[in-house]
C-alpha cells in the first residue's frame, strides 16, 4: 500500500495499534526482548516504559516476569507452533499482588528473513477465578449441608415409621382385650388411620426429594403399596393410578397421600359388599397451571344405607380437614354404577374418564 512505503509511517501505525489495545499487550523480538508494550500493560502491572522497552521480558521489574510457566510457554511451546491461546499463568507480582493471567501468544515470521516477532496478549482473570473458587467452596458447603439434612431427614422418617408401628400394635392389642364391641370398632378404626399415615410416610420416604417431590410417581408408589397391603386375594379389586407430572411441596404430598388412603380405604370397605371380577378403584391426579384435581372413583354400588353417614365418619372428617388445608373443595357423585369423590382446587375442569 502506497501510504506504507515509508517505514516510519508503518511503525507509527503499528505502535498506535499496540497502544490502543485495551488488554495488556507486548511485542517481543526473537530474543524475547520487549520491542513495544501497550499503555494498558504499563497501567496494569505498574511498570515504567523506560525500564521496559529493549529489555528482556524475563528481566522486567527485577525479574518479576521470570516465571517458569511463562518461560516454558515462550521458549518451548511457541517455537513449535505459531499460536497458543488461553495459557494460564498465576504469579505473585511485587507491585500488584497475586494475579491469574490468560496468555495468548502468536509468532510472526517474515518472508526471506530469519527473524521473527512474538505477540503476547494478557487477560487478567484473577477476579473470575476468585469467584469460581468461592462458588465451588459454596457449592461444596451446600452439598455437605444437604447431605447432613438428608441424613437427619432419613433418621426422622425412620423414627416416625417406628413410632407409628408401635402405636398401631398397641391399638391392636387394646382392641383384642376390650369387651365392648363399640370400643373395639373405634380402636380398630383408629388403628386403620395410623396405618394410613404409616403408608403415606413409607412411600414419601421412597421419594428422592425432600422439600419438593414428583407427585405422580409418589401416588403410583402409594397405590401399589395400598394394593399390596389392603386388597387380599379373596377380594380381587384393581387399583389404578393415573396422574399428570407435577412437582409439589412434600407437605402437600403428605396431605394428598392421606386423602387418597382414606378414600381408597372407604372404597375397599363399602363399594364392593360382594366380590365381583371387574371391581375397580381409580385414583386420578390432574394439573392445569396452578390448579389441580384429585379424584378417587370406583365402579361399586355407590352410597347405600350400609355406609356410615358422611357427616359422622372419621374418614370423611379427615378428608374434609385435609382438603381445607390444601385450599380445595370436595364434591362427590354417587350412582348405581359407582361413587366418585373429587378434591379440587380453584376452577379445575376434569378431562380424564371415571372408573365407572
Amino acid at each position: 500500500m502506497k501510504q506504507f512505503e515509508n517505514l516510519e509511517d508503518a511503525q507509527t501505525l503499528a505502535l498506535a495499534i499496540v497502544d490502543t489495545i485495551p488488554e495488556p499487550f507486548l511485542v517481543l523480538d526473537d530474543s524475547f526482548s520487549v520491542m513495544a508494550a501497550s499503555r494498558s500493560f504499563y497501567e496494569c502491572f505498574k511498570v515504567d516504559a523506560a525500564q521496559t522497552r529493549g529489555r528482556s521480558l524475563f528481566a522486567l521489574g527485577d525479574g518479576q516476569w521470570d516465571i517458569p510457566a511463562l518461560r516454558h510457554l515462550i521458549a518451548t511451546i511457541i517455537p513449535g507452533q505459531p499460536a497458543m491461546e488461553g495459557f494460564e499463568v498465576e504469579h505473585d507480582f511485587p507491585a500488584i499482588g497475586r494475579k491469574v493471567m490468560l496468555l495468548n501468544a502468536r509468532t510472526v515470521t517474515y518472508a526471506g528473513k530469519d527473524t521473527a516477532n512474538i505477540l503476547l496478549a494478557f487477560q487478567d482473570v484473577t477476579l473470575r477465578r476468585q469467584i469460581e473458587q468461592e462458588k465451588a467452596a459454596l457449592n461444596a458447603q451446600t452439598e455437605h449441608l444437604l447431605a447432613q439434612q438428608r441424613i437427619l431427614f432419613q433418621e426422622m422418617q425412620h423414627r416416625v415409621a417406628n413410632s407409628l408401628q408401635i402405636i398401631a400394635s398397641i391399638l391392636t392389642l387394646k382392641a383384642g382385650s376390650v369387651t365392648s364391641e363399640e370400643t373395639r370398632h373405634h380402636l380398630e378404626d383408629a388403628r386403620e388411620r395410623v396405618m394410613s399415615v404409616a403408608a403415606v410416610q413409607t412411600h414419601l420416604n421412597a421419594s428422592e426429594g425432600i422439600d419438593r417431590i414428583e407427585v405422580g410417581a409418589y401416588l403410583v408408589k402409594l397405590g401399589s403399596g395400598l394394593s399390596a397391603s389392603m386388597i387380599g386375594e379373596g377380594r380381587p379389586i384393581v387399583l389404578d393410578v393415573v396422574t399428570d407430572e407435577s412437582i409439589i411441596a412434600s407437605a402437600d404430598a403428605i396431605s394428598l397421600g392421606l386423602i387418597v388412603t382414606e378414600l381408597v380405604i372407604n372404597a375397599i370397605k363399602y363399594a364392593f359388599p360382594t366380590p365381583r371380577p371387574d371391581a375397580r378403584i381409580l385414583v386420578q391426579y390432574e394439573v392445569q397451571g396452578s390448579d389441580w384435581s384429585l379424584t378417587v372413583s370406583d365402579n361399586g354400588v355407590g352410597k347405600t344405607s350400609d355406609v356410615p353417614p358422611s357427616k359422622g365418619g372419621l374418614g370423611t372428617a379427615i378428608v374434609k380437614a385435609l382438603a381445607k388445608q390444601l385450599d380445595a373443595r370436595i364434591s362427590s357423585t354417587s350412582t348405581p354404577a359407582g361413587l366418585s369423590v373429587a378434591i379440587t382446587r380453584a376452577t379445575f375442569v376434569a378431562r380424564l374418564p371415571q372408573a365407572a
